[in-house]
C-alpha cells in the first residue's frame, strides 16, 4: 500500500471536482479524501496499490469537463493506516 496527497490547482472549485474525484477513487479502489482548500485550490489525498494511485493521479491532472487545470502537486509517502472508504471533507 502507498499513499499520495494532490492539491490540484485552477478553476477546480464550483464544477463538481470533489464528486469527479470521489468516483474516480470508488472505480480504482482507494480510500482517502478531497476537500477543498480557502485558496481556491482542492486537495485530495488517496490510499491503495502505486499503479492504482498513478492512474488517480493522471485522473487529478485532467479533471471534470469544466474544470480547468494550472497545475497539480504530488506527495507520496507509506501510510500510517488505511483509512476506510474515500470521503469528502468540508
Amino acid at each position: 500500500m502507498r499513499a499520495v496527497r494532490v492539491r490540484v490547482t485552477g478553476r477546480v472549485q464550483g464544477v463538481g471536482f470533489r464528486a469527479f474525484v470521489l468516483r474516480e477513487a470508488a472505480a480504482l479502489g482507494i480510500t482517502g479524501w478531497v476537500r477543498n482548500l480557502p485558496d481556491g485550490a482542492v486537495e485530495a489525498e488517496g490510499v491503495g496499490g502505486e499503479a492504482e494511485l498513478a492512474r488517480f493521479v493522471d485522473a487529478l491532472r485532467t479533471g471534470p469537463r469544466l474544470a480547468c487545470i494550472e497545475g497539480a502537486s504530488e506527495h507520496w509517502f507509506d501510510p500510517p493506516g488505511a483509512p476506510r472508504g474515500f470521503r469528502i471533507e468540508a
